[in-house]
Parts: C-alpha cells; sequence; structure tokens
C-alpha cells in the first residue's frame, strides 16, 4: 500500500492542472477552443523564442550540442542535431 503522504504531490499538481486550465478558459470568456488557440499561439511564440535564443548562444557555451527538434513543431532555424559549421565534434563520453 501507498501511504497517502506519498500521494499528496500528484494531487497537488493535478489541482494546480485543474486550476490552470480553469484561468486559461476563464481569460477566453469562457470559450474553451479560444483558450486552446491562444495556448498553441502562445506555444509557437514560445519556441520560436527559444529558437532564436539557441541561435545566438555560442558554440562552446553549448559545447556543440543542440536541442532536436519535436516531430510535431514547425523546424526551427538553428535547431535539430545538425552539427554546427566549424565546431569540433563532440568528445565520447
Amino acid at each position: 500500500m501507498t501511504a497517502p503522504a506519498e500521494q499528496q504531490p500528484a494531487v497537488d499538481e493535478a489541482a494546480e492542472l485543474e486550476a490552470a486550465v480553469g484561468q486559461a478558459i476563464e481569460a477566453c470568456g469562457g470559450d474553451p477552443v479560444a483558450a486552446v488557440r491562444a495556448l498553441i499561439v502562445a506555444n509557437s511564440m514560445l519556441e520560436q523564442e527559444l529558437a532564436e535564443v539557441y541561435a545566438k548562444a555560442s558554440t562552446g557555451y553549448l559545447r556543440g550540442r543542440r536541442v532536436t527538434a519535436r516531430k510535431d513543431s514547425a523546424p526551427a532555424t538553428g535547431g535539430g542535431a545538425e552539427p554546427i559549421p566549424g565546431s569540433r565534434p563532440r568528445d565520447p563520453e
């Protein structure tokens, strides 16, 4: 059996998620479709901003590594697993 204390974080996370869902729908005048649309637009903007940050970050700081693009997202500028021109290959660990 699991102790109630072990289940508490999952309950808190679920309650926080439900509260966030309610806030998003309320912010869109109670229209769940508009809330989903707004969240998709916001997510796209954040992905574009992240792609710009990766494009501006130095190769030395990133050690030649880039985060691979998700299959369901549009290709990001400078993203993907391609090696960066002029960078040396990463040492095997």
